[in-house]
């Protein structure tokens, strides 16, 4: 379980990172994430402080470069499942602030370990008037088996946005699916917000920010 989660931090730090603003919703979403994807890696591989794990500058391009593509409402509500729609307004609102931070810490613990990570993609098996995508690919990393890392993508409006993650077969939200459950279960909805929350501060405190 450990090795699978430093592989999932890696592989979505990787994988997110290829979402820029320069990014064209025209573009059929494999043919954007291409585009975009050596760009951003020599960003990062190339700037001092990202590759020094300085936690400010890391923080600052988790921002920058990866959370304005993620859709974070459709991610916190698939993660939660049905206990969504017991949630008042407010506390969805809550969830997704901390769900949001949450993997932002998750993102921003593996941006350093990018070296000479490549990016390989399969052929799209979509429909060009498809909405709702899986775009997927292969990191390979020297001396390391390649990893596959696939992505559910929708169009929002005129932009693709990513809801979820697959590393080594096992989806993003389906892993969170079974914790917050228990937590819900066990404390109700606000318990499993504090628990997000005292996460999030603990990892806050660390990174100094």
């Amino acid at each position: 379980m450990n090795i699978l989660k430093k592989y999932l931090s890696l592989s979505l730090t990787v994988g997110s990172l290829f979402f820029s603003a320069a990014a064209s919703a025209q573009e059929a979403p494999d043919a954007l994430v291409k585009r975009i994807s050596q760009d951003v890696l020599d960003t990062a591989k190339a700037d001092k402080g990202v590759q020094g794990g300085n936690q400010q500058r890391i923080l600052a391009l988790v921002e920058e470069k990866i959370i304005p593509y993620v859709d974070f409402h459709r991610m916190t509500a698939l993660a939660v499942c049905r206990y969504w729609r017991d949630a008042t307004p407010d506390q969805q609102k809550q969830l997704i602030t901390q769900f949001r931070s949450l993997l932002i810490f998750t993102y921003a613990g593996a941006l350093s370990q990018v070296r000479d990570q490549k990016i390989y993609f399969l052929p799209m098996r979509s429909d060009p008037t498809d909405t709702d995508v899986e775009v997927r690919s292969k990191v390979v990393q020297p001396g390391r088996e390649p990893i596959q890392l696939n992505y559910r993508m929708e169009k929002v409006g005129t932009s693709w946005k990513i809801y979820d993650v697959n590393v080594l077969g096992v989806w993003l939200v389906e892993s969170y699916k079974g914790n917050f459950a228990s937590e819900i279960g066990k404390s109700g909805i606000d318990g499993l917000i504090k628990v997000l929350t005292d996460k999030n501060k603990a990892r806050a405190a660390r990174s100094g920010k």
